[in-house]
């Protein structure tokens, strides 16, 4: 005689930890590489994320990006930091909690006006 059970085994997204309503901006300037913007969203989706907006300007070989990604805590957020800075293509990084009313486009066009 067999026995049969039913088992559910939880996703890596359904056991994260969250901090819902958080937003952070991660902008970026990078070499204009076809594997850049699938590098940067590796980290996001391994996650088991979506960007909630993401924005990227090539100008010359540089790649302006801004991401903006919801309820990631703050550990989390650092670490990712850290993570995208040692992409060997990627120049800057620069990591922002953003107010009810910002955006990650807004945090491009400032990116755009610094260089």
């Amino acid at each position: 005689m067999s026995k049969t059970m039913n088992t559910t085994v939880a996703s890596a997204s359904d056991a994260r930890v969250t901090a819902p309503g958080r937003r952070v901006a991660f902008s970026l300037v990078a070499d204009a590489d076809p594997g850049t913007l699938p590098r940067i969203l590796e980290y996001v989706a391994k996650r088991g994320l979506v960007p909630l907006a993401l924005h990227s300007r090539l100008t010359d070989d540089t790649l302006a990006i801004a991401m903006e990604v919801g309820d990631l805590p703050q550990a989390e957020t650092d670490h990712i930091g850290r993570c995208l800075g040692q992409i060997p293509m990627v120049a800057r990084v620069t990591v922002a909690e953003l107010a009810a009313t910002g955006s990650a486009a807004e945090l491009v066009a400032e990116l755009a006006a610094a260089e």
